[in-house]
């Protein structure tokens, strides 16, 4: 694949990202096929055009900027263990600071979970995986990729931060925020049953994962 070849890929991909999400087509497909409809349809657009990219950045013109060695494999693998137990423990729960949550209105701010460290904890796993792919890609094509990838979702915490704050209200975001800094470092107990099963469903993603990695990727993570 060509450099320009690589870039309509890329532009595919934020185009597919940001289009549906625009509030009047938004609202279109969501009367159509529902709210729950929407998110699976988007998540799995998403996450195979993920692959896409991603098969893309490794089919681009080689261009070494670092070598690989071998303790950036371990890294990546503690990293991804981290992204896949953040994710398990964090989507489907209250989160009225960021997308992704569900049952906003019973978010407790005194037993906030992993927001009690991050308001954005979606986004927080994307740059670890960024990161920590980063490292052990050191090729021009995915330097570009995860660099690109790592920095929209910083900045997208900002752009979160403005539109929460206005939909909220100042006042309301700020007493939020602030209850959620104030809980306990550890406010949900681990041997809860919904912690102990959330945490085993991210092993189980982490594992899946691991086998997935060559047939998505075409690169075994091993």
């Amino acid at each position: 694949m060509s450099w320009a070849g690589f870039a309509v890929v890329f532009a595919a991909f934020f185009l597919t990202h940001s289009i549906p999400v625009h509030p009047p087509i938004r609202t279109r497909l969501t009367g159509i096929f529902g709210t729950r409809g929407f998110t699976l349809g988007y998540s799995a657009l998403s996450l195979a055009m993920l692959a896409f990219l991603i098969r893309a950045a490794g089919q681009a013109p080689y261009v070494q900027l670092w070598p690989q060695m071998p303790w950036q494999r371990h890294a990546v693998h503690l990293g991804m263990l981290a992204v896949c137990l953040i994710l398990a423990l964090s989507v489907g729960r209250p989160n009225p600071f960021s997308f992704g949550g569900s049952r906003n209105d019973r978010f407790d701010p005194a037993r906030p979970g992993l927001i009690r460290w991050s308001r954005h904890p979606i986004l927080l796993a994307l740059i670890i995986w960024a990161g920590m792919h980063l490292v052990a890609n050191g090729d021009l094509a995915h330097v570009i990729l995860f660099g690109l990838l790592g920095s929209f979702a910083m900045a997208g915490r900002l752009l979160i931060d403005r539109r929460k704050r206005r939909d909220l209200g100042e006042d309301r975001w700020q007493t939020l925020d602030a209850a959620r800094r104030e809980a306990a470092v550890l406010p949900i107990p681990l041997f809860r049953a919904e912690v102990a099963g959330r945490m085993v469903i991210g092993l189980g993603l982490f594992v899946g994962l691991l086998w997935a990695h060559p047939h998505l990727i075409g690169v075994p993570a091993l």
